[in-house]
């Protein structure tokens, strides 16, 4: 999977960050010729901040579903601190996407709405894929499944390294404490913040994960050296894993 944006980022950072419609599916198609068979989608408004207008979604993944049609699309429903739970229910509802990403801190914020979100994912048929940025998200995933907030076949996770460390930089150690965590799960993905990205998704292959890579997570290689663009990074990163099969 490529992660091309992110709600943060924009072209400030990297030329090629892709912001707009347009430049979303251009990235889109470039990382799909690289290697990558997902994409995980945030949109941005007209002035380019983090969106979760469900009108914008489905405009873009119609867009991406033309151009692209043999890539998966996962919408993210991120807060970035700007989206109350509320916001990130509606937009589940209205683009009733084939798979989204939920983080469980952010939905812990309204415990209310917690059956809601995952309820109206099951009954749509979403597939939901948990952010777990700690072992304490996972403790909580745990609470939630035995309590049956979150429903039976919802157990889809995924582990996120580096983003609350010192300047956001992960190590491929630090995969260990989600995995002893949860030894039993089969549908595991990370993704890997700062220039150690692809030496951790290196480390997760041979551990049996799925990769999500890309500017979300890093701009560069472990040496400090700029990709290109996200094609680029998934290029790359197919050639690290062909060097290092598992």
């Amino acid at each position: 999977m490529v992660a091309p944006n992110g709600a943060r980022r924009d072209r400030s950072d990297h030329s090629s960050l892709p912001v707009t419609t347009e430049q979303i599916v251009e990235t889109a198609a470039a990382c799909f010729a690289a290697g990558a068979n997902a994409l995980h989608l945030h949109v941005r408004d007209g002035d380019g901040s983090h969106s979760l207008d469900a009108g914008h979604y489905n405009e873009t993944l119609a867009e991406l579903a033309g151009a692209v049609p043999a890539l998966r699309i996962q919408i993210t429903t991120e807060a970035a601190g700007v989206f109350d739970v509320a916001s990130q229910l509606a937009c589940l509802r209205g683009v009733k996407p084939e798979w989204a990403s939920i983080s469980v801190r952010e939905i812990a914020r309204d415990p209310a709405l917690a059956p809601k979100v995952y309820g109206v994912c099951a009954d749509q048929g979403t597939k939901v894929q948990h952010i777990l940025y700690d072992v304490d998200d996972v403790a909580l995933l745990k609470a939630w499944q035995t309590e049956g907030i979150v429903q039976e076949g919802q157990s889809s996770v995924l582990f996120v390294l580096g983003r609350y460390s010192e300047g956001q930089v992960s190590d491929p150690a630090d995969l260990r404490p989600f995995r002893d965590a949860m030894p039993d799960t089969n549908d595991w993905m990370i993704c890997a913040f700062g220039p150690q990205e692809h030496a951790c998704l290196l480390a997760a292959a041979h551990d049996g994960g799925s990769l999500r890579v890309g500017f979300e997570n890093s701009l560069t290689d472990s040496n400090g050296n700029t990709y290109l663009d996200n094609a680029a990074s998934v290029a790359a990163l197919r050639a690290t894993l062909e060097r290092h099969p598992s």
